[in-house]
């Protein structure tokens, strides 16, 4: 029996209360269709890995095809979904309020909402106006009936800013502000997991692991760690095996790198009746 929408996001919500799970990021239907084949517990969208699946750069997709795409990616599983909402797609807290009704509109059962400005030279928002969106994005997700979960972000070690000072400053302050669970893309050694964990507790901490790491989905859990996310990592190594078979025949005219390809009638075995 396919699952409602409430029942979705108290499964989602229920996730972060104990022990640690992997939050893996699907960038299509098909994907997230694999990931809950392969018995994860839930999903998330990656901005990176849609934006690329339509040829385009990371912050080049509009929230019309931001919102389309998650529409796509709950109707395609069971599981939970929560989505890579970037900054809230507004300007002021206003709009970011009715960008996140709009999300929330689509069935999904986790949002975040980063404090970067995409700006190189401006790269952070200063912590009251981050703090002004999320109260934005805390009311609209409670006028809403409140099951979706708020994920704050802190994009410090994501733009060039690796300070965990003022990370944890950030984090701390958006959970105050209604962040159901806090996020710091980039950090990676024990002491700063441990201290971002300590700071924000006993709210949830999502943990980016997007490449080969000495952590285990254990180490973090023994951390503090409630979640792990890979962000865009599924779909570069998916890239990876095209761009390595493809250059293959480019560069040499050979084809021996299709001897790593799933083969087709295991795929259409999966997907067979999943329509």
């Amino acid at each position: 029996m396919t699952p409602t929408t409430e029942q979705k996001r108290a499964t989602f919500r229920a996730l972060h209360r104990q022990g640690c799970f992997v939050l893996p990021n699907p960038w299509d239907a098909g994907s997230a269709r694999m990931l809950q084949g392969l018995g994860f517990k839930a999903l998330a969208s990656t901005s990176s890995g849609h934006a690329w699946s339509l040829g385009r750069a990371d912050g080049a997709i509009s929230r019309e095809m931001t919102l389309e795409h998650l529409r796509s990616l709950v109707a395609a599983t069971d599981l939970p979904v929560n989505a890579d909402f970037e900054s809230g797609f507004g300007l002021g807290p206003q709009e970011v309020a009715e960008s996140v009704r709009m999300a929330v509109d689509t069935g999904v059962a986790g949002l975040s909402i980063e404090d970067s400005t995409g700006d190189a030279a401006n790269p952070l928002r200063s912590i009251e106006e981050a703090v002004a969106r999320l109260r934005a994005a805390r009311a609209a997700i409670d006028e809403a009936g409140g099951g979706t979960l708020l994920v704050g972000r802190a994009e410090n070690f994501f733009v060039g800013r690796p300070d965990l000072d003022d990370t944890i400053a950030r984090l701390k302050a958006y959970a105050e502000a209604g962040a159901d669970c806090l996020y710091a893309p980039g950090i990676r050694s024990a002491g700063q997991i441990r201290a971002v964990v300590a700071a924000v507790a006993p709210k949830p901490v999502n943990l980016l692991i997007g490449g080969a790491s000495e952590w285990s989905l254990q180490d973090a859990e023994a951390m503090g760690v409630r979640r792990i996310s890979v962000g865009g990592a599924l779909a570069r190594a998916a890239w990876g095996g095209f761009l390595h078979a493809a250059r293959s025949i480019a560069e040499t005219g050979r084809f021996d790198a299709f001897a790593q390809a799933t083969p087709g009638a295991e795929l259409n075995g999966f997907f067979q009746g999943k329509d």
